[in-house]
């Protein structure tokens, strides 16, 4: 079977559907390829920001929000608060369905169980869920397929600053929203504990370069159970973030979200960075003069936040020194935690 289109999406995240649908809505057709059987599940916190998607979704799909954020170090306690949620839940299922609702009514061809096999100049080989072999050709090429991207591996492109994060969901209410920067376990990464609406998302998050899949989960079971919570060990869910940008456009190829590498690297913060990649990219290929000036303000965070995570990579000791300035400055506030966020 062969087939054109306009442009060709392949991964069905926050990325590829902000993108395609914007694209849809303005008259191109759009074919969106996703490999999982349902869009939307991954592993993730589901933690959205105020000053970034918070305000951008439907309350429907708000499970609750937190003024207050606790922050936990070996050394201080801190409660950052606000008359906002400065963080709220969202469910990446729900999330991703209303996403996915939203590029069909706009006009997006979206192909579920279907994997991209091979690219190559302007046409990919596609295999369908029902085994069918088709051949797709396109005039733009956009790789919103998260830190193992395929599209990337055909650019070339290497991706050697990763983070990995580990997720379990436990059935329950918890009444804070906390952030344990426990050096010793998590070096310049985290350990979460992020209420939804009946359950709590407990998880860790690191610097791959610094802590092995492993290594990471065992030390998340022993840290919950220390906060209380008994984990199943095959429960747990791991996820690869990608922070190694190197751009978003490559001729008619471009990248988004993880794909292209614009995670932070210090939270591993990657709903709204997909978000503002996937709309911006679209932006572009309708006008290539377009200044994307959201993106650039997006990659300078973005590259901040990488600077931060190499200089606590380099020594243990100055690494927790690090993590207690920062929250100290966050108690007097000197910093304000939306610093802390992708969002300008």
């Amino acid at each position: 079977m062969r087939e054109t289109t306009d442009i060709l999406v392949i991964g069905g995240g926050p990325g590829g559907l902000a993108c395609a649908t914007l694209l849809a809505q303005k008259g191109a057709k759009v074919v969106l390829v996703e490999r999982k059987a349902v869009i939307g599940p991954k592993v993730c916190a589901g933690g959205i920001t105020w000053g970034g998607l918070l305000n951008h979704v439907p309350p429907s799909l708000i499970e609750r929000g937190f003024p207050e954020q606790h922050i936990i170090t070996r050394r201080q306690r801190v409660v950052v608060a606000e008359k906002n949620p400065i963080i709220a839940t969202v469910s990446r299922l729900r999330l991703g369905q209303w996403m996915a609702d939203q590029g069909r009514e706009a006009g997006v061809t979206l192909l579920i169980r279907t994997r991209a096999q091979s690219l190559g100049k302007n046409q990919a080989v596609l295999e369908t869920r029902d085994g069918k072999r088709v051949i797709i050709r396109y005039d733009h090429l956009v790789g919103a397929d998260g830190a193992n991207s395929l599209v990337r591996r055909f650019l070339g492109l290497p991706a050697s600053a990763m983070g990995i994060g580990l997720n379990c969901m436990l059935p329950g209410r918890h009444p804070r929203m906390e952030w344990h920067l426990h050096t010793a376990l998590f070096g310049s990464g985290y350990g979460w504990i992020f209420p939804h609406a009946d359950a709590v998302s407990l998880g860790v998050y690191g610097d791959i370069n610094n802590l092995t899949a492993p290594v990471l989960k065992k030390r998340l079971m022993s840290w919950s159970e220390a906060q209380g919570f008994r984990l199943d060990p095959a429960a747990i869910r791991a996820g690869l973030i990608n922070f190694d940008y190197r751009g978003v456009r490559f001729d008619r190829t471009w990248l988004v979200g993880d794909a292209a590498g614009l995670a932070s690297g210090l939270t591993g913060e990657g709903i709204y960075p997909a978000l503002v990649s996937g709309q911006a990219v679209a932006r572009m290929i309708l006008d290539p003069a377009d200044p994307a000036t959201e993106l650039m303000r997006l990659v300078k965070k973005q590259r901040q936040h990488r600077r931060l995570v190499a200089l606590a990579g380099k020594q243990r000791h100055f690494c927790s020194l690090l993590m207690e300035v920062l929250v100290m400055f966050l108690r007097l506030k000197i910093l304000d935690f939306h610093a802390l966020e992708m969002t300008e």
